[in-house]
Formats: C-alpha cells, structure tokens, sequence
C-alpha cells in the first residue's frame, strides 16, 4: 500500500479505528462500463476546491477497491441555506471536527452531500481513487469498514424528517456512479447502523435505503435486495459447564458452526462444534465490543456484516472453512480444509447457479447470506 501526505458538527463517537476485515474482491470493471461511468459522473469539489486544510500526516492508499458503500447523516442542524458556499463551510467545519476534535489525520468520510444538493470530496485523494476504480483511501467514518468500505455523509438530521428531494437525488448519482467505477452492485449499499451501535443515518433516512438500492439497480442493472441474515443465540437458562452444557441449549448446526469459524479467524479461542453456548455468546460480545456493534450477544444484522467479507480463489483460513461447512449443509459436498481451491470455487457457482446468483465463484456477503439461508 502507499501513502500521501498531506460551528462543529454534532457528529456521532463511534467512528474511530481502521479494522481491515479482508482483502476488496469484486469484478474488474469493463472499458464500456468506466466510459459510461465517466460520462455520468456527478460534479464533486475536490479537497482544494473548498478550502480543505492539509492532512495532519500521511494517509493510507490500499490497493483494493472497496466492497461497500456506507451511508451516513452528519447529524447536524437541517438548515434552509442551500448555498454552494453552505456546503463548503460544512466541510471545513467537518474537517476541523475530526483533526482538532478527534486528533484524525482528516475528515473521515470519502464524500459528503449538502442539503443544496452539492457533493464534495472528504479525506484527501478519495476523487482521485475513484476515477481510478481501483484502490481506495482508508478513512474514519465506520468502525470495522474503514479499510473497505466508501463512506458518504448527508448534511442534516434525519430521524424525524426526510432528506430533501435534491439531496436524496444527488444521492443515487453519486452512488450509482461508485457502483460503475468498482465494480459493485446496489446491494453492497448500507447504512451506518448496519455496523455499529449507532442511530445514523437517522430512522428516515435508514428507510429509504431499500428505495437507495432500487434506484441505484436501476441506473447500474441487477438484484437490489439486501442479503438476509439469521439471528442465532445462546440458550435461555444458565448452566456452569462448557460449550456443549445441558443448561445452555441454544442455537446448534451449520449457521454456528459457520459463525464460530468466522470468530476464530477473528482471533476468538473456540471449537467449531456447531453449538451456541457460554463460549460462543462471549466470542461475540468481545467481537460486538471490537467492532463498536450493539453488545447483545446474538449473531444478527451487525455481527454478520462485520464478519462477513469476500472470500474466492486461493484464500484460505476460517473464513474459506465456514463457506465450505455451509456448502455441504446446502447439499454441495466440499472438504472443510479452509483452501478455497478449485473444487471449492466450483462448487461456490453450482451453489450461486441454483440460487440464481452471479455465478462468479467470488462468496461476498450476498453469496454468505444465501449460503446461511
């Protein structure tokens, strides 16, 4: 990787720290693609365009491109002045929050959208790697996503009113046109508290995204819906004994043993024994608390999208053993030998060809959330 130098919000506490969460997979993007993409790209002010301050020290280049896009609210006051200049001085005002407030490097988001509709660069270089397609700059906006996912941040507060209709509009063009210069598709479109305890984007703006996704599917093409997840948990009574006690009868099966490969990759000290017990439930609230996610103990919403991150040819480890427990739980025999080889990548596209997916051999997160059914 590679590195460049270089009022306040009310703005949420749960942005700090850069946890990479796997290697960015997605499909090369095609010459007719990036033209069109070109062609269709929103006007973005650049960092020396509205007056950003250097950063504070060097910051990080990866040499992947993001699997993700994560939309934020700044939780600011929703103010009536539209103005090119409004969303210059939010900019500066967000930027001087997070070097002098936070002590980052820079703003930590990759753009920001004003209530005028005006979109603006964030982190320095966030423009440049994006009409680049390939790489991307390591930000501060979600905890657990910071090295794979594009951050977006909406000026204003939306957990009792709606964006406006301009702003939301300048939404799906910026969205749309990141999906055409990586590779991504609608469905790798979430909201902050997808992943961290947190209220943003703000309830409103949390339920358009089902309607963010649609838009964007159908300016880029395919499937907008979000992967489902399962909720898995321990048992309701306490027992004194290990992982398998008959006190703590909570979730068993493939999902946990799928679950429990993903904690170990994650540095959690169990056995894969496909039995939601003590161990297992402190495996993920010590994952939860890493994360910044809701501490509850379950397996739901924000501990799979924090595990979860794409998988295909030649990885190896935990994450590769949980896709191939699931494979034969959905009747596609694999060895469980955490080497995604050949007869694994084969067996990924017969399981995604009868689930009418892309049947691309790559296990991202729509892929996982099929496989956990």
């Amino acid at each position: 990787m590679t590195t460049v130098t270089g009022p306040h919000p009310r703005r949420r506490t749960l942005l700090t720290g850069a946890f990479a969460l796997g290697a960015a997979t997605v499909l090369p993007v095609g010459l007719a693609d990036r033209a069109r993409a070109a062609a269709d790209a929103p006007v973005i002010a650049d960092c020396a365009v509205w007056g950003a301050r250097p950063p504070g020290g060097s910051l990080t280049i990866l040499p992947t491109p993001p699997v993700k896009i994560i939309v934020h609210h700044t939780a600011t006051p929703n103010v009536t002045d539209h103005s090119q200049e409004q969303a210059f001085r939010l900019a500066r005002s967000m930027q001087n929050w997070a070097m002098e407030g936070r002590s980052w490097t820079d703003t930590g988001q990759h753009f920001s959208i004003s209530r005028g509709a005006y979109v603006v660069e964030g982190r320095h270089g966030s423009l440049a790697e994006l009409r680049r397609g390939t790489r991307t700059v390591e930000s501060a906006h979600c905890t657990g996503q910071n090295a794979v996912a594009i951050g977006i941040e909406n000026e204003g507060t939306y957990t009792s009113v709606d964006p406006r209709g301009a702003q939301y509009a300048a939404l799906v063009d910026l969205c749309a046109h990141i999906c055409r210069q990586y590779g991504l598709r609608a469905y790798q479109i979430y909201g902050h508290r997808d992943f961290n305890a947190t209220d943003c984007p703000g309830d409103r703006l949390y339920v358009l995204l089902p309607q963010l996704r649609r838009d964007v599917a159908a300016r880029i093409g395919g499937d907008p819906t979000a992967p489902p997840w399962p909720v898995l948990r321990a048992g309701a009574t306490g027992g004194t004994g290990g992982e398998g006690d008959a006190g703590d009868v909570g979730d068993t099966g493939d999902q946990v043993r799928a679950l429990q490969h993903l904690l170990v990759g994650r540095g959690a000290a169990l056995t894969a024994d496909g039995s939601f017990g003590p161990a297992t439930e402190k495996a993920v609230r010590d994952f939860q608390g890493l994360v910044h996610a809701t501490a509850d103990g379950l397996a739901g919403n924000q501990t799979w999208h924090q595990l979860v991150a794409p998988v295909r040819r030649d990885a190896s480890g935990e994450a590769v053993r949980a896709v191939q427990v699931l494979l034969g739980a959905r009747g596609v025999p694999t060895a469980v030998d955490g080497v995604f080889d050949a007869g694994t990548q084969t067996a990924v596209t017969t399981f995604q060809t009868a689930a009418g997916l892309p049947a691309d051999g790559v296990v991202d997160a729509r892929t996982f959330g099929r496989l956990l059914g």
